[in-house]
């Protein structure tokens, strides 16, 4: 069975960093490109952050770009985020989810990704 679980979310002042990781399970991660999604109610799902199958390549939304950094460590089957300087703006569940096309390098669109994790709850709040 197929499973991405998110994990490492919390409340964070602004400033403050966190770390999300991605568990995957029951697929060939080192075939696809995972990304970092983040939904607020009343608003799109925003692609966050992107990476690769062998970890190459990254992409960010530019509201994130310097702050947050994507890696994988494919032996591990994980995916993590690190997020750094943490604004209220950046509050919102996060979600991982693989791109639905081996080997293709999937950018941030949620319609480009099949599977998705249960995500976990990002608050950043003084």
């Amino acid at each position: 069975q197929l499973q991405l679980v998110e994990s490492g979310g919390g409340l964070v002042q602004p400033g403050g960093s966190l770390r999300l990781s991605c568990a995957a399970s029951g697929f060939t991660l080192d075939y696809y490109t995972i990304g970092w999604f983040r939904q607020t109610p009343g608003k799109e799902r925003e692609g966050v952050s992107c990476i690769t199958p062998s970890g190459d390549s990254t992409n960010y939304a530019d509201s994130v770009k310097g702050r947050f950094t994507i890696s994988r460590d494919n032996a591990k089957k994980t995916v993590y985020l690190q997020m750094n300087r943490l604004k209220p703006e950046d509050t919102g569940i996060y979600y991982c989810s693989k791109c639905s096309v081996p080997f293709r390098r999937c950018g941030l669109t949620s319609s480009e990704y099949d599977y998705w994790g249960q995500g976990t709850q990002v608050t950043v709040s003084s």
